[in-house]
């Protein structure tokens, strides 16, 4: 089964969202003043406007498109998470396959207590993110647990 993410999650992407916007119309904006082909100035002035216009419709838009698409299951075989915006992506990592569980919280996710589980395998980084941060601790300690079930049998196979 399935779970969703918290409204916090939602606000969260939103204020990220507005923070990279706001970097982007700054670098956007830098250009535009500093355009250094004065022949070409009405087109450049034309290019800032619509890439300004879709980067504040991405900022508006983005963050309720990838909160309402974002699941996570986790059981004994598999995690199995779908996030996306315009594309849906779907990672399914095998339990066994697990190297390495972190969990991270930067500035923006304490301000809405909110964290990442990054979990590593042999084939790289796969992130549970924007989860309340009980339930991230709760995630990981749980796979914990069940990294040490799997290397305790495996060890136990091997002295037989």
């Amino acid at each position: 089964m399935y779970e969703n993410l918290s409204k916090r999650a939602l606000y969260c992407m939103y204020v990220a969202g507005i923070i990279t916007g706001v970097v982007v119309l700054a670098v956007i904006g830098a250009v535009d003043y500093f355009w250094i082909f004065p022949e070409d100035l009405t087109a450049g002035k034309w290019i800032s406007l619509v890439l300004a216009v879709l980067v504040l419709f991405d900022v508006a838009v983005s963050p309720y498109f990838r909160y309402n698409r974002y699941r996570y299951s986790i059981n004994d075989e598999c995690i199995d998470i779908i996030e996306g915006y315009l594309f849906v992506k779907r990672n399914i990592v095998p339990i066994e396959r697990l190297h390495k569980l972190q969990t991270k919280k930067g500035p923006i996710d304490q301000l809405f207590g909110v964290a990442k589980v990054i979990v590593t395998t042999g084939g790289g980084d796969v992130t549970l993110e924007f989860l309340e941060e009980e339930r991230a601790e709760q995630i990981a300690e749980t796979l914990r647990r069940r990294i040490n079930e799997i290397a305790a049998g495996q060890r136990a196979g091997e002295s037989e």
